[in-house]
């Protein structure tokens, strides 16, 4: 993927909402917060987020105290970022595979970014120099096994649960995992995994949620904890070097 492909997608799935969805995905995010800032921990750590998105996760990182840095394959988001955060993130605009950072970090947040990269195990791997000692990565991705991809498959919506969407295409994603095939990315990188998780209980894709009202947007993700997380609409793990 080139970098003009990246500040394609960054326009039309962040910067700009072309499909009339894209509350869902920050409003899920924004609710799952409290859960994603006691993974990191309450003491300041230094913090690599991988990339931007809609830098729905940016500013809590620093308001909880963390020192964040971001790296970000597009020149667009990139700038973005710089623009709304200005001295107090360091932005890196690198690939990913390219990163070669001055200093380690506590935690390294690979939110919603190995569907989007063409080889994820090299990314994976190239997480190992990133981390100082004792460090931690928290990792999600859309999860394969999803219950609105069951459903589309059983009603003959898409053929296979690892489909990819049109909404997948517009965001650039690759392809998706189911839980055991992304745990088994991370430990064949030499990673354990420490904690699996889940959230958002989604039925029916993105589209069909635009005249949802947000409380319940909102309670689905809420609610996610008393559901077994292979069932949820995104997939994650906390992981560390073995």
């Amino acid at each position: 993927m080139t970098q003009p492909d990246l500040n394609d997608i960054a326009r039309k799935a962040y910067l700009a909402d072309s499909t009339g969805e894209g509350f869902i995905e920050p409003l899920v995010h924004a609710t799952q917060l409290p859960s994603l800032l006691a993974r990191i921990g309450a003491a300041p750590r230094r913090v690599l987020e991988m990339g931007f998105g809609e830098g729905t996760i940016t500013g809590p990182l620093l308001a909880a105290g963390h020192e964040v840095e971001l790296v970000e394959g597009s020149s667009d988001l990139c700038a973005d970022a710089s623009e709304r955060f200005g001295d107090r993130l360091a932005v890196h605009c690198s690939y990913f595979e390219d990163f070669r950072p001055a200093r380690r970090y506590d935690t390294v947040l690979a939110l919603h970014v190995l569907e989007h990269v063409l080889q994820p195990e090299a990314v994976v791997r190239q997480m190992h120099e990133w981390l100082a000692p004792g460090g931690q990565v928290i990792a999600v991705v859309p999860n394969a096994e999803s219950l609105h991809r069951q459903l589309a498959v059983m009603m003959g919506l898409q053929p296979r649960l690892d489909s990819l969407s049109p909404r997948d295409h517009l965001v650039g994603h690759q392809r998706v995992y189911d839980l055991a095939q992304f745990a088994a990315l991370f430990r064949g990188a030499g990673f354990e995994v420490a904690e699996e998780f889940g959230y958002f209980v989604k039925i029916v894709p993105n589209g069909m949620m635009t005249g949802w009202k947000p409380e319940l947007i909102q309670s689905l993700t809420t609610i996610s904890d008393r559901l077994p997380p292979a069932l949820l609409a995104n997939i994650g793990l906390v992981l560390r070097p073995r």
